[in-house]
């Protein structure tokens, strides 16, 4: 056999063995990881440099409305920095929703969100200020122990990861997006306008997507999720219903 042939054949294997399934999916994975990693942590760059300028501003001087401002902005941080942290760390998936539109359900129901803060803000009274910023606080940090309980299973996409059934998610499948939309409502309180209320209802169309390719996904990788599914509600606790 020639020895160009037996060149060519190995230069082959060796791309085959490079470009095989399992090592794309991992670097596609990564390449996920760091991208959504990267927007979590703007998103604290943005909310940190806000504080600090709070801090720091004299024209600012201490009031309640301020210390709300820096209150909210504080716990939608903390949130986002574990969010970031727990992207980099979490499992690699073991199933994944397939086609386009669950994908583009799973970015836009979470950024939505993002586009909302950025609209502009009404000057509130300080009863009405202090209602948005409790929502937002309350929806964030109740965010941050949801998620240190999700770990390593936390996706943004309809992914299948490990499945998790105690703790917040022996009372509701979705408690993440539950506390989730506590903080959109407070933030729909500062930006109240009908283009925010066009925002806020895509958010929801999106985030109900969302849930349905979710759990779609985990019921094909776990067969125990359907007993789970039947026994837990989607969103409401059944003590909330009475």
């Amino acid at each position: 056999m020639p020895s160009s042939y037996l060149t060519l054949s190995i230069a082959q294997d060796s791309r085959a063995r490079w470009f095989n399934t399992d090592r794309w999916n991992s670097v596609f994975d990564w390449a996920t990881r760091l991208t959504l990693a990267s927007v979590f942590m703007l998103l604290v760059f943005g909310n940190v440099s806000w504080i600090l300028h709070a801090a720091t501003d004299p024209s600012l001087p201490a009031s309640s409305h301020l210390f709300f401002n820096v209150a909210a902005r504080v716990s939608s941080a903390l949130f986002v920095a574990l969010a970031a942290a727990t992207t980099l760390t979490r499992l690699p998936p073991v199933r994944k929703a397939a086609g386009l539109e669950p994908r583009i359900a799973a970015l836009l129901g979470t950024f939505l969100l993002t586009a909302m803060a950025m609209l502009p803000r009404h000057e509130l009274s300080l009863s009405a200020l202090a209602l948005s910023c409790s929502f937002v606080i309350v929806g964030m940090l109740s965010s941050f122990v949801v998620l240190r309980w999700l770990g390593k299973a936390f996706s943004i996409m309809a992914e299948a990861r490990r499945l998790i059934v105690h703790g917040p998610y022996a009372f509701v499948r979705h408690p993440l997006y539950v506390c989730e939309e506590l903080a959109v409502i407070g933030i729909f309180i500062q930006v109240m306008s009908p283009v925010a209320l066009i925002v806020l209802l895509a958010h929801g169309v999106f985030q109900i997507r969302r849930m349905f390719h979710e759990e779609r996904v985990l019921q094909e990788t776990f067969p125990e999720y359907e007993s789970y599914a039947r026994r837990t509600p989607r969103l409401i606790p059944l003590a909330w219903r009475g």
